[in-house]
């Protein structure tokens, strides 16, 4: 997801996309313990995604 995408989320949309993403973040991770993912760069966007949605909210929360 782009940084623009994310800008033009609102609040509740982008506080419903950060729970699912952490959700998925955090299955992730368990997984790659158990076994390693075929993917293991996917953690890290993934990680990025969450801190980008988790700015853009600050953000829209101090603009009010």
């Amino acid at each position: 997801m782009k940084n623009s995408e994310i800008k033009s989320l609102s609040t509740e949309e982008l506080i419903e996309k950060l729970k699912s993403e952490s959700d998925a973040l955090r299955k992730m991770k368990f997984s790659h313990s158990i076994s390693p993912l075929e993917n293991p760069m996917r953690l890290k966007e993934t990680r990025r995604l969450v801190a980008r949605l988790k700015t853009e909210l600050r953000a829209k929360e101090l603009a009010n």
